[in-house]
């Protein structure tokens, strides 16, 4: 449920209404708008009788919130959400951000070349990995700590906010040190104990679709985050795992209007990840704006093929180079 303060509504009146929330068992969140101030009913079950509620001083009207995600919801926050992150803005009616780099911190002679790089083509923020997650132990895991140094030194020297993979809630304080955009991967979407831990950090999360995840369930996960009070969240969609063999995931566009219908946080997405082959990222990213996405993830290096992990999908800087024209251009289009 959905409480709709007046707008001359005053903070102990607001309060009397939180308390009352609290009393019938649940939990109270504010939610405050460009047009209105509401408190959101969180913790139920089932629906929540808002006669208790609808008399109080202070209160305009109940409103039910018809989703199992409440906080994440239109319904709630009709608003866009926009995230800022240093000088980048990503969200509502922000220009699209490219945001690029290799799959995983290489050397830092590498890595810094790589991001001077991808600035100069376009990037407006990078990525790299230093935790990586590998389906066989015997592949490289990632330079761990050390290339926590080297990211710092990435956003010291070129101005590019960092985005990285944060494997373990261990890591959390760590990562937040030097790491502009906490990453949730794919295969962590659903654990609950790194999304509280991330709940409590003031830094952004980008959280990216579970393989095999619903919409519902990926919305429920972001819901995880807003609920434990972190509520700069980037939604990313990366390909979901379906009967087809001829990419490495079928990367799901269809879900991105449906995502900015549904919810208010921006959603960007992954094409590197979505095809596996770096032939066709260029046009799935072209695809990916064209219906929607308020940012891309792509996988670049100097030299692709010498990439230490997913090289087979990274492209090269002159790529690179056309996926920010084809960005800059298709930004134009108008809203949905």
């Amino acid at each position: 449920m959905l409480v709709i303060l007046r707008s001359d509504c005053t903070a102990a009146a607001a309060a009397a209404v939180e308390d009352m929330i609290r009393s019938l068992g649940y939990r109270p969140v504010p939610v405050p708008g460009a047009n209105r101030t509401a408190i959101c009913v969180t913790g139920n079950k089932a629906a929540v009788d808002g006669a208790a509620l609808r008399h109080l001083p202070g209160v305009l009207e109940c409103i039910a919130v018809t989703r199992p995600y409440k906080l994440v919801s239109r319904e709630v926050q009709p608003e866009d959400s926009v995230i800022t992150v240093a000088d980048v803005r990503l969200g509502g009616d922000a220009a699209a951000v490219l945001i690029a780099g290799p799959c995983s911190v290489e050397t830092e002679a590498r890595t810094l070349r790589i991001a001077e790089a991808a600035r100069t083509a376009g990037a407006r923020m990078f990525r790299a990995g230093a935790f990586k997650p590998r389906t066989s132990p015997y592949d490289f895991q990632g330079l761990g700590h050390e290339a926590l140094h080297t990211l710092s030194r990435v956003r010291e020297e070129f101005g590019l906010p960092v985005v990285s993979e944060v494997l373990d809630k261990d890591h959390v304080a760590a990562m937040a040190e030097h790491v502009d955009v906490l990453q949730v991967g794919a295969r962590n979407m659903q654990n609950f104990a790194l999304l509280r831990a991330l709940a409590g950090v003031r830094k952004p999360v980008l959280l990216k679709r579970g393989a095999s995840a619903t919409l519902t369930e990926w919305l429920m996960a972001a819901e995880y985050l807003l609920a434990g009070g972190n509520d700069q969240v980037i939604l990313c969609e990366r390909g979901i795992r379906t009967f087809a063999d001829h990419s490495r995931n079928t990367l799901d566009l269809n879900v991105v209007p449906l995502v900015r219908q549904l919810s208010h946080l921006p959603v960007v997405v992954d094409p590197s990840h979505g095809v596996g082959a770096r032939d066709r990222v260029r046009a799935m990213a072209r695809a990916a704006i064209a219906c929607g996405a308020q940012g891309l993830l792509v996988e670049a290096h100097f030299d692709p093929s010498s990439s230490y992990t997913d090289a087979d999908q990274t492209v090269d800087l002159a790529t690179l180079q056309g996926i920010a024209r084809d960005l800059a251009l298709l930004g134009k289009l108008e809203p949905l």
